[in-house]
């Protein structure tokens, strides 16, 4: 599972929501819930940050110099 995968699941675990649930909440599909819990990799940056901005947090691109510092 990936890092995200794991954060979005275990924190809709957390407040006791379904995908579905959480899906209706955030505004997005069923289906954007699903496949960012499963660790799909091809998925709309826009939408993986609607989910994550229900949690306060965001992904943002990151220059690979910054990661060697």
């Amino acid at each position: 599972m990936t890092p995200i995968a794991k954060f979005v699941k275990d924190r809709r675990n957390e407040v006791d929501l379904t995908q579905k649930e959480f899906a209706d909440r955030a505004g997005v599909a069923l289906t954007v819930v699903r496949k960012i819990e499963q660790g799909k990799t091809n998925l709309n940056m826009e939408k993986v940050n609607i989910v994550l901005s229900m949690f306060g947090h965001e992904l943002a691109p990151v220059k690979s110099k910054d990661l060697n510092e």
